[in-house]
C-alpha cells in the first residue's frame, strides 16, 4: 500500500505532479500515481505522456497518509468532476489524514468545503474559489492536515513541505541540499 497517492488527469501540470512524486520517492516515501481517467496513459497540459501506476478503481477504498492533487488545465477540471475522488478527499479530511493541492487544484478542495477556517493559497486569480479560506500569498500554506501551494514555480517548496510533514524537517533539509535547492 502506498503512503501517498498523486492523482493525475489529462491536462495536469507535469512539473507540479512529477516534482512531488520525485521528491517523495527520494525521501523514501512510497508514492503511487493514480489516473482518474479511463487509462493509465495520461497526457499532461504540455503534451508530455505519463503512465500512471494505477487506475482510480484500484485505490478506491484504500487508505494513504497523503493525497496530492496537481494543478493544470483541464486536469483540475477533471479532478473536480470526479465523484469518487471527491468522496475519498472528504473521507481523508474527516480522518485527519493529509491532503495537498497546488496551483488551480486547491479550488477542488474549496468547492468541497475542505478549506473552511483554514489558510490556503492557489494560482493567482483563482482565490475566490477557495471557499471559506483565509487566502495568503505565501508559496506554501500548511493549515491542519491541508497543504496548498501557488503553482509550478513553487513545486519544489511544496514537495519539500510534504517530505517534512511525513519524514521530518531534517530529512527535507538534507533532500533540499542534495538537489541544490536554496
Amino acid at each position: 500500500m502506498a503512503e501517498a497517492y498523486v492523482f493525475l488527469a489529462d491536462g495536469f501540470e507535469e512539473i507540479e505532479g512529477l516534482t512531488v512524486v520525485d521528491l517523495l520517492r527520494r525521501a523514501g516515501i512510497a508514492v503511487q500515481t493514480v489516473s482518474i481517467m479511463e487509462s493509465t496513459s495520461i497526457h499532461g497540459s504540455h503534451g508530455i505522456e505519463v503512465k500512471a501506476d494505477l487506475l482510480f478503481d484500484e485505490v478506491s477504498g484504500s487508505v494513504a497518509q497523503l493525497l496530492v492533487l496537481p494543478g493544470g488545465m483541464p486536469g483540475t477540471t477533471y479532478l473536480a468532476a470526479h465523484e469518487g475522488l471527491a468522496q475519498l478527499l472528504k473521507e481523508q479530511d474527516a480522518a485527519g489524514r493529509q491532503i495537498a493541492a497546488i496551483c488551480a487544484a486547491p479550488t477542488v478542495l474549496g468547492q468541497l468545503g475542505l478549506l473552511k477556517g483554514r489558510t490556503a493559497v492557489c494560482y493567482p486569480g483563482l482565490e475566490e474559489k477557495l471557499t471559506g479560506a483565509q487566502v495568503t500569498m505565501n508559496e506554501v500554506e500548511v493549515s491542519g492536515n491541508v497543504t496548498t501551494s501557488r503553482g509550478m514555480g513553487t513545486a519544489i517548496s511544496f514537495g519539500l513541505s510534504l517530505v517534512a510533514q511525513l519524514r521530518g524537517a531534517d530529512t527535507a533539509d538534507k533532500l533540499a541540499k542534495s538537489i541544490v535547492f536554496a
